[in-house]
């Protein structure tokens, strides 16, 4: 009979010892700025609810709009002490977008106003626009990586999150449909950019034709769910934004 050698005992796994790196540390929403996108089609009131919500977080100081809309924002001016600076874009390569908000930055503004950021998606120079030039200049297969822009959609998104202030964005939507039983049925819109995009943002808000506003998304418990008919964007957005930002942990909701 063959006797088996006695068993080996193993040490227990020992973890790492230079854990320094990773640290945890008590949550905090100390220095977080934010980052909101609105959602609509022509004439729901974009433009003027995101240039509430931009003063409103501002708390009335000057802040900056990156225009695609043929200067729309700037009708609005001074309305309700509303006051800001304005750069028109015509070309919409997302690096541009990141080169202006870097532009932002660095003259201090509270907030931007991005309006809109479908331009920088499927606008000339755009992110479907650089794609086709790609595809045409290289090849389909050889292009097959980078078939949806990701790379330049992700700097442009990193850009946005960078911003040491608050970020507003518009996105233009369309309605979308699906068969059923061979009849379209209208199931909501969806905004014109990468789909996904409104991950990126702590609140996400859709407008209607009638200017009602609706919170598809919120990461600030005052807004989640929200529906406000012809919204103030100062006091019924900004505000409690502010508020949850501002609160610590033990305080918050």
């Amino acid at each position: 009979m063959t006797q088996l050698p006695p068993p080996t005992r193993t040490a227990r796994p020992q973890p790492p010892q230079d854990t320094g790196q990773f640290a945890f540390r008590p949550a905090s929403k100390t220095g977080r700025k934010a980052r909101l996108s609105i959602q609509g089609m022509s004439g729901s009131g974009k433009t003027w609810t995101g240039l509430g919500i931009a003063h409103g977080l501002s708390e009335g100081k000057r802040f900056a709009v990156i225009d695609t809309e043929k200067g729309a924002a700037s009708l609005y001016a001074g309305i309700g002490g509303i006051t800001f600076d304005t750069l028109a874009m015509d070309r919409y390569d997302p690096r541009d977008l990141a080169r202006a908000l870097a532009a932002a930055a660095q003259a201090g503004y509270p907030t931007v106003f991005v309006d809109s950021l479908s331009h920088f998606w499927k606008g000339a120079d755009g992110t479907l626009d650089q794609v086709e030039k790609a595809k045409a200049k290289y090849g389909g297969n050889k292009f097959a990586g980078w078939k949806d822009g990701t790379p330049l959609q992700n700097d442009m998104v990193a850009a946005i999150l960078a911003y040491p202030g608050h970020v507003v964005a518009s996105m233009r939507s369309y309605t979308e449909w699906v068969l059923d039983g061979g009849k379209p049925q209208r199931v909501g819109t969806r905004p014109e950019q990468r789909k996904g995009i409104e991950y990126e943002f702590d609140v996400a808000v859709a407008m209607d034709i009638d200017n009602r506003l609706e919170v598809l998304k919120s990461r600030c418990p005052g807004l989640n769910r929200k529906v406000i008919d012809r919204p103030n964007g100062a006091r019924d957005i900004a505000e409690p934004l502010l508020a949850w930002l501002n609160a610590s942990p033990e305080l918050a909701e």
